[in-house]
């Protein structure tokens, strides 16, 4: 008979064994080599598509989903405009309450609102060079120091990361590493024990700019209902309306850095108003008499 061991080697014929090499069984174990090979590299295929989709997800999720602020610009923006906005308010209240004509209303609120604007941009011009210098005083004290008594920053050094949890070798070979680069060393110490970043001097001019134009806008919000409305029935829209807005900025706030949305814009609300109030009080106190 023709045995299938012996297939590709001539057959057997009268029972005599033929030498021939066993290709089912190679070819068999080729199958399973090669199948098993190609299933491992659709495996790692997949694995590498389902690890790069992964990445970009938090990629995604880390630049768009839920990405850092600066908060430099947001705290111009709530500076210039709470502050316009108060400031105005109060202003143009305290007018309207000692006196009943719209012009005189307008021109007080028109002077506030530039003058107040111009103020507090060169408020925040000079306010960020006075950073600035602060934190270059600071720096400059600080490679003194290490200059003149390196072992003292250095047992600061050594203290601030042993607070941290470092401690032995580890804390002693950050404390070198460190403390072998005087730039490193400084950063570490006004970072760390000052608890002080540097100020970029170009962003005077920016921060002044954001706040003034801020303060423009919010100082034109309380005085709009006066342009269309009597002043007796301007005075309380000019209130509501201001009070809505610092309840908008506030929760708005919140939302992007921290805390409860409803709480801050009803604290901002509250503080706002209150503080604009002042002024109508002083105006009533010294209303005009009638016929002036």
């Amino acid at each position: 008979m023709y045995h299938l061991n012996n297939l590709g080697g001539g057959g057997c014929v009268g029972g005599e064994a033929a030498h021939t090499p066993p290709i089912f069984p190679f070819l068999l174990r080729s199958y399973v080599i090669f199948s098993l090979r190609g299933n491992f590299l659709v495996k790692q295929k997949l694995f590498e598509r389902n690890s790069d989709q992964i990445h970009n997800d938090d990629i995604r999720y880390h630049l768009f989903g839920d990405p850092h602020r600066r908060a430099s610009g947001l705290s111009d923006i709530i500076l210039g405009g709470q502050d316009g906005l108060v400031n105005v308010l109060g202003v143009i209240l305290g007018v309207a309450a000692a006196t009943s004509d719209p012009r005189i209303v307008m021109v007080a609120g028109l002077a506030a609102t530039f003058a107040e604007s111009v103020s507090m941009g060169a408020v925040a011009y000079t306010s960020t060079l006075a950073d600035a210098d602060f934190y270059e005083a600071e720096r400059a004290r600080e490679f003194r120091h290490i200059t003149e008594v390196p072992h003292l920053e250095k047992d600061e050094v050594r203290e601030i990361y042993s607070k941290k949890g470092f401690e032995g070798e580890l804390l002693e070979r950050i404390v070198d590493t460190i403390t072998a680069n005087e730039e490193v060393w400084v950063a570490v110490m006004m970072s760390e024990e000052h608890q002080i970043s540097p100020t970029d001097r170009r962003q005077a001019i920016k921060s002044a700019l954001v706040v003034g134009v801020s303060a423009v806008i919010g100082s034109l919000i309380p005085l709009a209902p006066f342009a269309l409305l009597p002043v007796a029935h301007s005075m309380w829209v000019a209130v509501l309306i201001t009070a809505l807005v610092l309840f908008g900025v506030g929760a708005y706030k919140a939302r992007t850095m921290v805390g409860h949305p409803a709480r801050s814009g009803l604290e901002m609300a509250v503080i706002g108003t209150l503080s604009a109030l002042v002024g109508y009080a002083v105006g009533a106190l010294l209303k005009l008499p009638p016929g002036m």
